[in-house]
């Protein structure tokens, strides 16, 4: 039976959520290697980016330290380390996460933010690989001023994204030892660093923070570059289900320490040298002692990697789980490793790749993409604002308590907002034009399907029985399948779509022995799998519900056969083919899936809104899977039906019938 039926996994092999949540060693390095990636770079760029062009000030430069100290206190440890990782969907971390725990609770409007926010961190994803291989790369100018670098960068970013379809399971292991190193480094040569200025811990005092932004000609403005050094925040939360929380947490503490040694570090360089301008060379490279400059460069190009890799890889979870919520067209996903949570989005590994490769040829080098970069995170953060206020209250968090802490993150986030809205002209627009453009792209989709699915017609599936009965007992029809299976959109077995009754009784009658109902949940938790059967009529009509996680492939030709086999060692059904001939050599019956192909039919009279959707949306369906590719349905054993779609069906016609010339009817010809 298991030879005819074919290998698959069992539901019992689900992935599920783990104790990856226990502090340990291996926890805490995988943490470091994966979570602080995008952040743990950051000191390659931010306070060039602050004080680049500025003549060097002791307002200047202590104030910038003291708003990055306080940047990192707010809203990477507060917010984000504190709070936001309380906020775990049985183990899962990230934005679509958040609003799949949270949207039962407050309302359909919170799909707004998800959307806004995931767009967003998607549309910067562009900007992070450049930025940061960019910054690594540049330090050869310190032997080469004149060195083109760009060549150098695309190589390296079409080589990690080539590889991302073979599996980065055994580069994965190198993460946690080669940023642990990173860390080590960058904390160990800022403290060294500031040994020559170590008055310069005077700027965690925020009044140094509050000087630079009142007293500081334009210091205001320069927040966009400080906002640079948080920018890793919102990953962080999404990588929380391949470390565990407590794990991140314990090791923000080295790594933010690292952190604020290299940049105190850089900030004592810069103190050396008041009243001079910063050169090309960014300061992070000026406290590196000569003889560890290459490696110095080696180092940060593997961190930078690392970072880009986990960014890719974040990319990839998100676009999965969006298209669980119905946010995104359906794409091929592959699993090139037994990681858990791993996957491959060709279309988005692609549409990333050429999308940093034409963000390098532009940008040439990463000062200049330091404009375009952190303003489409800072909208990111204000949704994620909004949805963690509604999982405060979702909690029963004290009403004031919960009040304040939106209020403090969300007038710190519009503050960088605005700050960043200098970022516009000078390169910000790219990332606000790709983030508009996704967020279209998820609107289109969620409201094409909404409208789809609002203007479907359902028919009573038990008040349909006796004549499915007499069908599949009339040998007058001739059979189209031993077995005949149905996806459907019908959350129980009360009821089925009309067009599917029209397909099986009217649009030439399909004779089967036994009908299969299939319908697909998807659940808010990211790694459930079960089922469950609704036996209508015994040996003739069942109906087979499946439970999946969000973050679970619906391969369901797998599933569907695991169901039935198990209902056949139960002995609920039967599947042996009827003929004779091979009826006797134990050869069970052929399954053949009928699916829809949905048209729109001329036969509409929609309203403007309505037009718009729809065509966005049958145009978003051109670059999205069939419903047979993306739920793993063989090729051989499925039919496609083209089936109009009326969502406004025209009103009836004031038609007129004109009399006929003709006397009398043509008599027929002896």
């Amino acid at each position: 039976m298991n030879a005819l039926l074919g290998a698959y996994p069992t539901l019992t092999d689900s992935m599920s959520s783990s104790s990856i949540n226990k502090v340990s060693p291996q926890g805490l390095l995988i943490a470091i290697g994966i979570v602080f990636g995008d952040i743990g770079t950051s000191p390659l760029y931010v306070l060039a980016a602050v004080v680049r062009g500025h003549q060097l000030t002791e307002t200047l430069v202590l104030g910038t330290l003291s708003c990055i100290f306080w940047t990192l206190t707010i809203q990477t440890t507060i917010k984000y380390v504190l709070i936001t990782l309380q906020a775990d969907n049985k183990g899962e971390g990230g934005i679509f996460s958040l609003y799949a725990l949270v949207h039962r609770f407050s309302g359909r409007w919170l799909l707004i933010p998800a959307i806004v926010g995931g767009a967003f961190l998607l549309a910067d994803g562009l900007i992070t690989p450049p930025i940061s291989v960019s910054s690594a790369i540049e330090g050869l100018l310190i032997f080469d001023p004149k060195l083109e670098t760009e060549p150098i960068v695309i190589g390296i970013l079409i080589g990690l994204f080539v590889i991302q379809q073979f599996g980065t399971q055994l580069l994965g292991k190198l993460f946690g030892p080669v940023m642990l190193v990173w860390f080590t480094f960058i904390g160990f040569i800022g403290f060294l660093a500031l040994l020559a200025h170590p008055s310069v811990l005077l700027a965690l005092n925020p009044l140094y923070a509050f000087r630079l932004l009142t007293q500081y000609p334009g210091g205001f403005w320069l927040l966009g570059g400080v906002f640079l050094c948080t920018t890793g925040a919102e990953a962080l939360y999404s990588d929380m289900g391949h470390c565990g929380r407590d794990n991140i947490r314990v090791s923000w503490i080295y790594v933010k320490l690292t952190l604020l040694l290299s940049y105190a570090g850089q900030t004592a360089y810069l103190m050396n040298h008041l009243g001079k301008q910063v050169g090309e060379t960014s300061p992070f490279y000026s406290i590196v002692p000569a003889p560890l400059t290459i490696f110095s460069i080696i180092l940060a190009t593997l961190a930078t990697i690392i970072a880009s890799q986990a960014l890719i890889s974040g990319a990839f979870t998100l676009v999965g789980e969006a298209m669980r919520l119905n946010f995104w067209p359906r794409q091929r996903v592959a699993y090139p490793s037994d990681e858990r949570g791993q996957l491959y989005v060709p279309f988005v590994n692609w549409g990333l790749m050429i999308g940093c490769i034409l963000i390098v040829l532009h940008f040439k080098e990463s000062k200049n993409m330091e404009a375009a970069y952190g303003l489409a995170v800072t909208l990111t953060m204000l949704m994620s604002t909004v949805l963690i206020n509604a999982y405060l209250r979702m909690k029963q968090t004290n009403p004031i308590l919960s009040t304040l802490i939106t209020a403090l993150f969300l007038v710190v986030e519009t503050t960088f907002l605005i700050a960043n809205m200098v970022k516009v002209e000078e390169g910000g627009w790219i990332s606000i034009t790709l983030g508009l453009l996704l967020m279209g792209m998820m609107v289109f989709w969620y409201q094409g399907e909404t409208i789809t699915h609002e203007f479907i017609h359902y028919d009573t599936l038990p008040g349909n029985l006796p004549v499915l009965k007499t069908l599949s007992n009339d040998l007058s029809v001739p059979k189209f399948a031993t077995h005949l299976v149905y996806l459907t959109s019908a959350d129980d077995y009360q009821k089925i779509e009309a067009e599917t009754l029209f397909s099986i009784l009217n649009r030439a009658p399909k004779r089967a022995d036994i009908y299969w109902f299939i319908h697909l949940c998807v659940q808010d938790e990211p790694y459930g799998m079960r089922y469950k059967v609704d036996t209508l009529a015994a040996e003739d009509v069942y109906f087979v519900t499946f439970y999946l996680g969000f973050r679970v492939e619906p391969r369901l030709n797998f599933l569907f056969r695991q169901v039935v086999l198990d209902m056949v060692a139960d002995k609920e059904v039967t599947i042996d083919t009827p003929y004779r001939s091979l009826n006797v050599h134990r050869i069970a019956g052929d399954f053949r899936f009928v699916l829809f192909k949905r048209f729109l039919s001329y036969d509409n009279e929609l309203s403007t809104y309505q037009k718009l959707i729809m065509r966005g949306y049958l145009l978003l369906k051109r670059i999205a899977l069939s419903t047979k590719e993306s739920y793993g349905l063989d090729t051989s054993n499925v039919v496609t039906e083209a089936v109009p779609l009326v969502l406004s069906p025209i009103k009836r016609l004031d038609l007129e019938r004109l009399p006929s010339e003709l006397s009398h009817p043509f008599s027929p010809p002896a």
